[in-house]
């Protein structure tokens, strides 16, 4: 859950048991029809995997369409109850792997694999010459420079000078709020309280170290006591737990500055021979296409990234490895850049809110866990946030490898032939 509360039907299906294993899903299904129960309902009389038939024979009935491909997966209905409602099937997608890539980090320091689930024809084949240019080149550098989940809730105040009492408040107690915020988590810290006042609002955006969690929900419900503690202490009223100064899932300047989850960076120094026979161009049609497509075009367009195509390659790992797909919005906010040098090309990608976890959500699911075991960074790291932070150095460097093929490809004006000739 984001910005929304767990309804009481949702609420109702968590808590239930297992149902009865031996329900007969036609019986149910009959049920649903004739009004008796409420397609919700089915949790509390069959065990997840009946129940899921059940709703889906009802959704058949209805709608005349055939999903037995969707009733066709592979994941045991019971470890997806936290990850759906209603739950009717699964939906599966093509999984390609590109690398291994070579990835010099603070946290990743060896070679990858990276797994891109994707319905786009050519991206796998354009990501893994990317990860074969950088391998050739003897790997990429990829440092996460600053991390930390947000949470920004809204406060009504009477006026200005009511907002600035709120804040100074929060600045002489933010000990007293990390410690009501860390009772609710056991990784989570508090790393700072951020304010901001619009008129008779207020906003503190809390930023937190989340472990090898994506951190969000953890962050949600940690934020709740504290912002409590600044209603009983202060003249603040609190109108909403998120307020969008967090922001979460749309896109925004802030996290492309703050940044949000990961701040990651990664770059890479090619030989010129090598772009020269692995890329089929040069560096400096390299950095000419990078200077007027991903910086000027983009700027024009008023664009709030300034990449080729980053989000190909980070929405296609979130979805492999369970990652919550939404935040592609955020993770693809990237800065590509590339400077031809006397004897080399220096490209580097920026990406200034990759929000990734190798615990939690998605990760658990039958495919996403071996998908992230195929990374090396399924669960939890030591230090914990360990994996998460070399996860996301991998990415970063997933993304660069992108960058450098599709810059090449249109450099060399081969990216439509490569499409024709891939069939897609």
């Amino acid at each position: 859950m984001t910005d929304s509360e767990r309804s009481p039907e949702a609420d109702a299906e968590a808590s239930s048991g297992n149902g009865d294993a031996n329900a007969d899903p036609g019986t149910l299904a009959d049920r649903v029809e004739n009004g008796e129960l409420r397609l919700y309902e089915l949790d509390d009389h069959a065990d997840a995997e009946t129940a899921a038939t059940a709703r889906r024979l009802v959704v058949e009935r209805r709608t005349g369409v055939d999903l037995s491909a969707t009733g066709d997966y592979a994941f045991a209905a019971e470890k997806a109850r936290s990850n759906i409602e209603n739950m009717v099937g699964g939906v599966q997608l093509p999984v390609g792997v590109a690398g291994p890539v070579a990835v010099h980090g603070e946290a990743a320091d060896g070679d990858y694999h990276l797994p891109i689930a994707t319905t786009e024809g050519a991206l796998v084949a354009s990501v893994n010459r990317g990860c074969s240019t950088i391998a050739a080149a003897g790997g990429a550098t990829a440092r996460v420079t600053k991390r930390g989940m947000t949470r920004a809730p809204v406060f009504s105040v009477d006026d200005v000078a009511e907002g600035a009492e709120v804040i100074e408040w929060v600045r002489e107690n933010e000990g007293r709020l990390a410690a009501v915020a860390e009772e609710t988590t056991r990784f989570g810290e508090l790393q700072e309280v951020t304010p901001y006042i619009v008129g008779d609002d207020v906003f503190l955006r809390f930023s937190y170290h989340t472990g090898d969690a994506n951190g969000m929900n953890m962050a949600t419900i940690a934020t709740r006591p504290a912002a409590e503690l600044v209603e009983e202490e202060t003249p603040a009223s609190l109108v909403a737990l998120s307020g969008n100064l967090c922001v979460d899932k749309k896109p925004a300047a802030i996290n492309a500055v703050e940044g949000r989850g990961h701040t990651v960076t990664a770059d890479v120094t090619v030989p010129r021979e090598t772009v020269e026979e692995r890329l089929d161009t040069t560096p400096e049609a390299i950095e000419a296409v990078n200077t007027r497509k991903n910086l000027v075009g983009s700027a024009k367009a008023g664009s709030l990234g300034f990449n080729a195509q980053a989000a190909n390659v980070v929405a296609g790992v979130f979805i492999a490895t369970g990652q919550d797909e939404a935040h592609v919005v955020e993770g693809s906010n990237c800065i590509t850049t590339a400077e031809a040098r006397e004897d080399e090309l220096y490209a580097s990608v920026s990406l200034a809110s990759l929000q990734v976890g190798t615990v939690g959500g998605g990760t658990d699911l039958a495919t996403q866990s071996e998908a992230l075991e195929l990374v090396g960074l399924a669960g939890g790291g030591d230090p914990p946030g360990a994996n998460a932070d070399a996860f996301a150095e991998v990415v970063a460097t997933g993304a660069l490898a992108g960058e450098l093929s599709l810059l090449s490809a249109l450099a060399s004006r081969h990216l439509s032939s490569a499409h024709a000739e891939l069939g897609r």
